[in-house]
């Protein structure tokens, strides 16, 4: 008897090991955004923003959409740009659409609850002289991705606090 239930504990562990082992390393992309911009087209969302965003012309120009430029390169993607308010582009991000959101969204940015948030990465002063940081907007959960972008934005944005 006590055989078989040392047995069966052996047995149990080995499952319970090899449960483990099918699972993706982390983070991960529940949705997959990381392996579908990479080669592929980065869908970003810019909000005007002084000369962080500008999109008088026919393409948004500025800090920030020199950056997202620079970022999809590093992945070896293409840039789609959706101009909009910030609310309608955190639906965006909610709905898919969107892979990524900037236009001088910082650290004080109340959309927490609905998109992944970056690590601040460069400093800013605002109208009443108090300074902030510059964060970008992601989809919710889409850790790698996430985790890519801020491994770019800190080794690649001058001024990067990161």
């Amino acid at each position: 008897m006590r055989t078989r239930g040392a047995f069966s504990g052996v047995i149990f562990a080995i499952i319970l090991l090899l449960a483990g082992c099918g699972q993706p390393l982390m983070p991960a992309d529940p949705d997959g955004t990381l392996v579908d911009v990479r080669q592929g087209v980065l869908h970003a969302g810019v909000t005007p923003n002084g000369d962080l965003v500008d999109v008088t012309g026919d393409e948004p120009r500025g800090d920030e959409a020199d950056a997202i430029r620079a970022f999809a390169a590093s992945l070896n993607a293409d840039v789609e740009w959706t101009v909009g308010a910030e609310e309608t582009l955190v639906r965006g991000l909610e709905d898919g659409t969107l892979d990524l959101v900037a236009g001088g969204i910082t650290d004080q940015t109340p959309w927490t609850d609905k998109a992944g948030v970056t690590r601040g990465y460069r400093e800013v002063v605002d109208e009443q002289g108090r300074t902030h940081l510059l964060v970008m907007l992601v989809p919710l959960g889409e850790n790698a991705f996430l985790s890519e972008l801020e491994r770019f934005l800190s080794d690649h944005v001058e001024g990067s606090a990161g």
